[in-house]
């Protein structure tokens, strides 16, 4: 398993570690603000970091492929500016086939929003920012709020 990631809070500049946790979410050790948590996950680790408190989102990639590394930037702003709303899983599909084929990674990029450890969607593709934004904001608006269900958007 990785050591446990090092982030710079976006609010005061403290470097804070970062540790798999299944409830809350990780805060600064200084000012407490939420901290954006992206996580590398590993065949090992892979299991544990998809449990949180919050839904996670799961980028399978790999180091060869042009278009996982066109969508990480984006993946990794959202996490920033989610920070303390959602979880970002990356695992690099070529030392986890086991998990790619449980999760039928057939075409990377895949996204899969996970929500109480259960898939709630997919998106295959290097999807533009904006495009993935839309995707992530429809998904995880709270049921009956405005603009989400059929018919809307």
């Amino acid at each position: 398993m990785a050591d446990a990631p090092i982030v710079t809070c976006p609010n005061c500049g403290t470097r804070n570690r970062i540790r798999s946790q299944p409830t809350g979410v990780p805060r600064c050790s200084v000012c407490h603000h939420a901290l954006p948590w992206v996580v590398d996950a590993d065949a090992d680790s892979f299991d544990t970091e998809i449990v949180a408190s919050v839904p996670v989102f799961v980028d399978f990639w790999a180091s060869w492929c042009a278009p996982c590394r066109m969508v990480s930037p984006a993946v990794e702003r959202i996490a920033a500016d989610r920070a303390g709303e959602l979880k970002v899983v990356k695992l690099d599909v070529d030392g986890a086939s086991e998990i790619a084929a449980r999760y039928g990674a057939q075409s990377i990029p895949l996204l899969v929003l996970l929500r109480d450890g259960r898939e709630v969607d997919r998106m295959v593709g290097a999807a533009p920012e904006a495009v993935l934004r839309r995707w992530l904001d429809e998904r995880l608006a709270p049921a009956g709020a405005a603009g989400s269900g059929p018919g809307s958007g």
